[in-house]
Order: structure tokens, then sequence, then C-alpha cells
């Protein structure tokens, strides 16, 4: 799974959990855990078809405070990035992270 591959890369993840896994012939729904060395964790919802691609990418202290949470639901069409956008806080902004690599890089980076 290329999915699998792609964590591997990644110094700073101690550990992951597929916590559900569907695939048919033109697309994909995983749900993922990934828990970093500082204890923080990284919940992923991603579906793909030929069609459509949803995600959310909910990044969180070990105390379960939000750090961040990259999506593209539809609800901010002013942003330039729409549907992508980041929640940090109280705060939306735009997001140019919006793959799985994307937000996996920016916290390693921050780590």
């Amino acid at each position: 799974m290329e999915i699998l591959k792609l964590l591997e890369q990644y110094a700073s993840i101690t550990e992951f959990e597929v916590e559900n896994y569907k695939s048919w012939e033109t697309g994909f729904y995983v749900r993922l855990k990934i828990t970093f060395k500082n204890k923080s964790i990284l919940y992923v919802k991603e579906y793909f078809s030929e069609t459509e691609r949803n995600y959310s990418y909910h990044w969180q202290t070990k105390d379960e405070a939000l750090i961040i949470r990259w999506d593209n639901s539809p609800h901010y069409p002013t942003h330039s990035t729409f549907p992508h956008h980041k929640h940090i806080g109280n705060k939306i902004s735009e997001s140019y992270e919006i793959t799985l690599k994307d937000v996996l890089m920016y916290i390693d980076n921050d780590i």
C-alpha cells in the first residue's frame, strides 16, 4: 500500500495504526492514527474516487488539544485555496498542504 511506504519515510513517526481501509477498482477510503516522537497525534481520513476526493488531517497534542486541522469541506468559499483550508485554533486560513505527504512534511519540519 502506497500510504504505508510514505509513513515509513519519516523518522518523526514512532507508530501508526490503520483504523480502517477499503479499496475498490477506482478508489479507496483510509483512516489512520499516526503518533510522532513528541507524542502528538495525526488522525487521517481520506476518501478518493474518480470523481471525488475528501480529506481531513487532524493534528493534536498528546493532551488532545488541536494544533492544526486541514480539510477540504466546501464551507469557506472566500479563501483563495477553496475548498482547501486549515484550522489553527479559532482561525481559518488558506491551506497549501492538501495531501498527506504535504501534511507529514509540515509536521516533520515543525517537530
